[in-house]
């Protein structure tokens, strides 16, 4: 019993360890751009054009040093995630295998943040400085950042959060419950084929949409962007999918709840059973069946 008492704070450690490096991200991506990153040496008059960039080992030093922090991250992001390593970390930590993707995931995310070289003296793409842009500009990006976190928040609830951070996996073990995947729907399953980052639209506003889009910055959109874009594979059937599953969240939403109502062993919003019979459906909490 003491090996499966174990999972458990393993599991949350590697949660924590995940939601801690999910702030972080926000700060990395949005609030150093938005309210202020570090100062630029000279000011934007320093900076120098991108053909005379080009020939600068001041500016394609830490460009790539930057470009190697995102190979080795979108590396292990995507080598873990092959079946052949999952079926490998599977057969020597069983349920613990998602946790431990999460927790490598966020290790490999931490090092990107902690170590990024900013290029102040590169080129800018585009830059907002006059007035009334350099007011309006910011407010805007900040306003339209906002919007795309609660998106993508709300989102991975949708996408059942427990289940994508490995939390759901060992809960399920240590009540003798079996694997959560096998209880969703085969058109669930499949959808989550195909959409590996159920989050692509949102990230990539927060990538692009800033008042400056410097060297440092454009080289880390144009290449999560392009690993965003091969990793989504979204077809008709998958479209048809998600939009039935809102539908029925907004008809469980819309259908008031019945205070006699007796707890139920049916906790998914398309009337599948529950196995812990300890919720009802909500259009909120229940994930994608």
């Amino acid at each position: 019993m003491a090996p499966t008492l174990l999972l458990v704070p393993a599991a949350l450690a590697s949660f924590i360890l995940a939601f801690g490096t999910g702030v972080e991200f926000v700060r990395f991506t949005s609030l150093r751009p938005l309210l202020g990153g570090l100062p630029e040496p000279g000011g934007p008059d320093a900076r120098q054009g991108w053909l005379a960039a080009l020939q600068d080992c001041s500016i394609l030093a830490p460009l790539a040093w930057d470009l190697g922090l995102l190979i080795l991250f979108v590396g292990q992001h995507s080598l873990m995630a092959t079946e052949t390593v999952k079926a490998w970390m599977s057969r020597y930590f069983g349920v613990l295998q998602r946790s431990l993707y999460v927790a490598c995931t966020a290790l490999a995310l931490q090092l990107v943040m902690r170590y990024w070289e900013p290029v102040p003296r590169g080129p800018v793409l585009w830059e907002a400085r006059a007035e009334p842009w350099a007011t309006w500009v910011p407010l805007l990006c900040f306003v339209l950042h906002v919007i795309a976190w609660l998106l993508i928040f709300s989102i991975l609830l949708v996408f059942d959060y427990a289940e994508l951070m490995g939390l759901k996996q060992v809960y399920y073990h240590v009540l003798g419950l079996g694997e959560p995947l096998a209880l969703k729907s085969p058109r669930a399953l499949r959808l989550f084929s195909h959409l590996r980052h159920p989050v692509c639209v949102e990230l990539l506003t927060v990538l692009w949409v800033v008042p400056t889009l410097g060297t440092d910055r454009l080289l880390l959109a144009l290449l999560l962007t392009l690993y965003l874009g091969l990793a989504h594979g979204l077809d008709q059937q998958d479209l048809r999918y998600l939009r039935a599953q809102l539908q029925r969240k907004l008809n469980l939403l819309s259908r008031p709840q019945e205070a006699s109502l007796p707890r139920s062993r049916v906790c998914r919003f398309d009337g599948s059973a529950c196995p812990t019979g300890l919720f009802r459906p909500c259009p909120w909490l229940c994930p994608l069946t």
